[in-house]
């Protein structure tokens, strides 16, 4: 089982590759003078590295706090109808790339036959999958199952907001990721998130396709060149209204 899919109808657009030598996560480039780079400027650049890490970190806190709370019930309704409708744990636990590159353990509800699950994340989940369950495909289409993953914000393996993370030896049109774009391991110097800039403007799911597959890794690099604050807020905004409330996952 691996991140959350969709079918896509979309022209390639042969979007030109964006150039991120020299960015950092806060996404401002590092002037250089002539001779060397400018003190002052290094300075303040720290400040707003350290000021943004601190106030995105407590709005990842704050926002997994609340949405556990206030999700408690519905997490046992689906914990419930798991149990009863198929064999296996309620939760899928997966290995994942996180900040760095590191691995992790993601938690997910379990939305396959026990015996059909895919722990190495590889093979994707497509339209009418047989390994998925009639209950998983209700969690898969309002993206429900995704909701355990606030544990994983609580802990420090993720943000809310962030690129998605990928299971080790992801595929994008039949090849590894870093082959198919060498720019992809940058998209790890971020911490993964639950949601993202790529899932926002549609570009979530299924890797096959070359263009979903680039447009993808273009938005999550473009994410992390502009990340601030009220980004963070606007995309979660979005992915309560897309994704909770017109889920189109599978």
């Amino acid at each position: 089982m691996v991140d959350e899919t969709v079918s896509y109808d979309r022209k390639d657009g042969h979007r030109q590759a964006i150039d991120f030598a020299g960015y950092e996560v806060l996404g401002f480039p590092l002037k250089k003078r002539p001779d060397g780079y400018n003190p002052a400027f290094i300075r303040r650049w720290k400040l707003r590295r350290v000021a943004g890490n601190v106030l995105k970190r407590s709005l990842d806190l704050a926002g997994a706090s609340a949405g556990l709370v206030l999700l408690l019930p519905l997490f046992a309704l689906i914990a419930i109808a798991i149990k009863s409708t198929s064999r296996g744990p309620v939760f899928f636990l997966q290995q994942r790339h996180g900040l760095n590159g590191a691995l992790f353990t993601v938690i997910k509800f379990r939305t396959m036959h026990m015996h059909m699950c895919d722990k190495s994340g590889i093979s994707q989940t497509v339209a009418n999958d047989p390994r998925v369950t009639w209950v998983g495909r209700f969690l898969r289409s309002s993206n429900f199952d995704e909701l355990p993953q606030l544990f994983n914000v609580l802990k420090g393996d993720m943000s809310l907001v962030g690129p998605r993370p990928h299971v080790p030896g992801m595929f994008a049109a039949g090849v590894p990721y870093e082959i198919f774009d060498p720019r992809y391991m940058s998209r790890h110097q971020v911490r993964p998130g639950l949601t993202g800039l790529a899932q926002v403007n549609g570009f979530r799911g299924e890797t096959k396709d070359r263009h979903a597959a680039r447009m993808r890794l273009e938005h999550d690099l473009k994410y992390i060149e502009n990340q601030s604050f009220l980004l963070d807020v606007k995309i979660l905004a979005d992915t309560v209204v897309q994704e909770f409330f017109k889920g189109s996952g599978y």
